[in-house]
């Protein structure tokens, strides 16, 4: 895939944010072109996630999946297996760093990695901010929402590959 960068993030966060209708319509593109991806969001793993957690992580996806959209690849479909395969190798590099927190998990996943600033972009929103009273993240869904986060952009990545070979 080519690079996403910072600014074509944000073109995507201003697009979805731009009318609840872009948000739907960003929903549905999703679901039609990617329904693999999507379910894997509302499997039984995201159960334990509060209810503004699950929003807040189906935004940030949808912000993800509207900057790949801007790039303008083809992507192809994906499937259960690849979402299984890159989510299980995710989980063990951050077990590689067990007892360490978060950002040094987290610093793991970008050497070496080409999707940099939609992993920064990820890290970034699930840190909370200094002058916030509550956090919109607890710090046990951090995380779980990392992974999945990483987990959708690896897919997305593979689809792009693929989809430029068809």
């Amino acid at each position: 895939m080519r690079f996403i960068s910072e600014t074509l993030i944000e073109q995507a966060a201003e697009r979805l944010n731009a009318s609840d209708t872009a948000y739907e319509h960003a929903l549905d593109a999703l679901r039609a072109q990617q329904p693999v991806l999507l379910s894997y969001f509302f499997t039984e793993d995201f159960q334990a996630f509060t209810q503004k957690e699950k929003e807040y992580l189906l935004y940030l996806l949808l912000i993800i999946w509207e900057a790949c959209r801007i790039n303008g690849e083809p992507l192809a479909p994906i499937s259960e297996e690849q979402v299984s395969q890159a989510e299980e190798l995710n989980w063990e590099l951050f077990q590689e760093a067990a007892g360490q927190g978060f950002h040094q998990k987290a610093g793991l996943c970008f050497e070496g990695y080409a999707q940099e600033d939609l992993l920064a972009f990820a890290e970034d929103a699930l840190v909370e901010d200094e002058g916030e009273e509550e956090a919109l993240v607890s710090p046990e869904g951090r995380e779980a929402m990392f992974i999945s986060l990483k987990t959708a952009i690896d897919c997305l990545a593979q689809a792009a590959r693929q989809g430029t070979k068809s």
